[in-house]
């Protein structure tokens, strides 16, 4: 009879927990919050800057587009979920989102790589209007459901 409860209770004990193990994760954003641009420069403060800093901000617009511009069809900000967008969170679906990030990570760095080696050569006049026109595109976004 003992034996008869262990096994009862074992057999509670592992159909509970296989239940929570199986709950769905929580569902995945769209846009990283580290896309998000801390502060638009204009040309006066990029002019002052020494060439280190102009290439930072460089890299770091990229990376911001990068990662924003292939999802504008779904959202513009950080914070969107596939929920939200009515998508399915399933597991097939977020291991498809976490290959895209993977992939996009890659490349940012082979990005980053190519960028370090090449860019220090690049006129510094061109390199501020570069930062200047990113930084545009990235505005331009906030004001993207307008054409909705």
């Amino acid at each position: 009879m003992k034996t008869k409860v262990i096994f009862l209770v074992f057999s509670i004990f592992f159909t509970v927990n296989t239940a929570f193990a199986q709950k769905n994760k929580e569902a995945k954003s769209i846009i990283s919050q580290s896309v998000a641009i801390k502060k638009y420069h204009n040309k006066s403060e990029l002019q002052s800057m020494q060439k280190g800093e102009l290439l930072s901000l460089y890299v770091e617009r990229i990376e911001s587009l990068v990662k924003t511009l292939p999802y504008i069809a779904f959202a513009t900000k950080p914070g969107v979920t596939m929920t939200t967008l009515g998508i399915p969170n399933t597991s097939d679906n977020r291991k498809m989102l976490d290959a895209q990030f993977e992939e996009t990570d890659k490349y940012m760095e082979s990005n980053k790589e190519f960028q370090n080696t090449f860019l220090p050569y690049s006129d510094t006049q061109n390199l501020i209007a570069a930062i200047l026109f990113y930084e545009e595109i990235i505005k331009s976004l906030h004001t993207y459901s307008e054409f909705r």
